[in-house]
């Protein structure tokens, strides 16, 4: 067969044989996607009666779960229904109950009332009857006697008035006169002895101390460049320096004594030396210091020894001997402490207590002021910690309380101490008083006793420890007198603040004057 006529009919086959093979190959394609689709809509519809069917199922038991939990609190709300239908009920009778006990007391309280009101009228009853006899005698008395009730009721009361006055006064005098007799004289024997047998001297110290200079040249050293050795001083003893006009002196001003001591021997040193510069300054301060601390210690032991007291804390020495640089109201309160010991010693030996004891407790009594400046709190409450702290008995504790009255005293020895510290600062000379205080006293002395009825005038005299009251004889009696002489004393304790005691005199004469010609 030629070569051409055999790739015609080659390709004449491949021409028919390809259209065939693609309708077979879409038939086929046809059939198995329509086999398939039928599946699928068969599982489909499988798939949707399942879930009705899972559906259905979840909506029955949806169901019967939503009627029981509706029965469930049905029940439980028919359970409180009736719990608080039976609260409601025991309410019910409980007020029923209360209204019932109400009404049995209303008509209680009625029948009571109604018996009170029957009373009541029987007793208006009686008091008419009464009042008419009382009205009936109190005319026959005044027939009798020839005057009304008033008058009678007040010459009543003037008689009463004057015989109680009279044996008022009487028993007044005799009380008096009894308790001098028994006590006066051994008091004023004991008290002047103690006074007489010991008398210190005072003297008289400030918040200054003044230091000599040997030339003014010195103050300016003292000053130093731009005032650096005036602050350094300062500010190492805590006192200030003035440097005035006054020629060849320094002033040191301050509150605490002892500070002012040692400022002023540090700077009597530092002039001493003539090397006056900050270093200087710091080392002069620091030695004043220790001479100053030594010199209190010695101060306490000389106090302790002159007092005959053995056995006292070295602490307490040493705050004993710091009393030297303390004052109150001009007073020294070392010397104050060892005259307060010797005064309560003598009245102990007069009385017959224990002596060393009670110069114990009057030299102890004010230790509290030694530091009251460092400390906070009164003297006497600083003082009782001391001795408290250092181990001091409780006699002694108890006197250091009470010697002001802040606390009551529990044995003799505080009493004496009481009195001793009373007579060391109410004797004369012992402490300084302002003008201001003495004249303010004075005049309130004169107030009280011009305030009484019958006062022509007083006068306070001897320096205020005595107020003469001169008197019109017509309005006060010899008894008046007795009564307004305790009545002005009285009203003096209570409304005055004095050292000692004050003396009242009531004086009433009469005068009368004529002249012959």
């Amino acid at each position: 067969m030629p070569l051409p006529l055999a790739i015609a009919l080659i390709v004449a086959a491949i021409v028919i044989t390809a259209p065939v093979s693609w309708i077979l190959a879409t038939v086929y394609r046809k059939k198995t996607y329509e086999a398939k689709v039928g599946s699928a809509e068969d599982k489909q519809r499988e798939i949707i009666d399942e879930a009705l069917k899972v559906a259905e199922t979840k909506k029955r038991e949806a169901l019967l779960e939503a009627k029981e939990e509706n029965l469930k609190k049905s029940n439980e709300l028919d359970k409180e229904i009736k719990e608080r239908r039976a609260e409601v009920s025991k309410m019910e009778r409980r007020i029923q109950n209360k209204e019932e006990a109400l009404d049995r007391k209303m008509d209680s309280l009625e029948k009571r009332e109604a018996a009170m009101n029957q009373k009541e009228e029987a007793l208006n009853k009686k008091q008419r009857e009464v009042n008419a006899l009382h009205e009936k005698e109190t005319q026959e008395l005044e027939r009798i006697s020839g005057l009304t009730s008033e008058q009678a009721k007040e010459f009543l009361l003037k008689s009463v008035e004057e015989d109680v006055k009279l044996d008022t006064a009487k028993l007044i005098k005799e009380l008096e006169a009894k308790a001098k007799d028994e006590a006066d004289k051994k008091s004023k024997d004991i008290l002047v002895a103690a006074i007489q047998r010991y008398a210190a001297d005072v003297v008289s110290e400030s918040t200054i101390s003044v230091v000599q200079l040997p030339s003014d040249e010195m103050k300016g050293r003292i000053i130093g460049r731009e005032g650096r050795n005036i602050r350094t001083l300062e500010a190492a003893t805590g006192v200030d320096l003035i440097i005035d006009d006054t020629p060849e002196a320094v002033i040191l001003s301050g509150f605490d004594p002892v500070r002012r001591e040692v400022a002023r021997l540090a700077l009597e040193k530092l002039i001493v030396d003539g090397r006056i510069h900050p270093a200087r300054i710091e080392e002069a301060v620091e030695k004043a210091q220790k001479e100053v601390d030594t010199n209190m210690r010695e101060e306490g032991e000389a106090a302790v020894l002159e007092v005959g007291v053995r056995g006292v804390h070295p602490e307490l020495v040493k705050l004993i001997g710091r009393l030297k640089y303390r004052t109150s109201y001009g007073q020294n309160a070392l010397k104050h402490s060892i005259e307060v010991a010797q005064i309560c010693g003598m009245l102990a030996g007069e009385i017959g207590v224990d002596v060393r004891l009670a110069k114990r407790a009057g030299l102890l009594h004010d230790i509290g002021k030694s530091i009251d400046h460092e400390v906070e709190g009164t003297h006497v409450q600083i003082g009782a910690d001391l001795c408290r702290k250092y181990k001091e008995s409780a006699v002694v504790i108890n006197a250091v309380e009470s010697h002001h009255g802040n606390v009551e005293a529990t044995s003799l020895i505080a009493c004496l101490v009481q009195a001793a510290d009373t007579i060391s600062a109410a004797r004369p000379g012992a402490r300084r008083e302002t003008l201001s205080n003495y004249t303010s006293r004075l005049t309130k002395l004169e107030e009280i006793t011009n305030s009484y009825k019958g006062v022509d005038r007083s006068f306070a005299i001897q320096a205020g420890r005595e107020v003469r009251i001169m008197v019109v004889p017509e309005q006060v009696t010899d008894a008046d007198m007795v009564i307004m002489a305790r009545d002005i004393a009285k009203q003096i304790e209570e409304g005055m603040e004095y050292p000692g005691q004050i003396k009242v005199s009531i004086i009433r004469e009469s005068r009368v004057v004529d002249y012959a010609k």
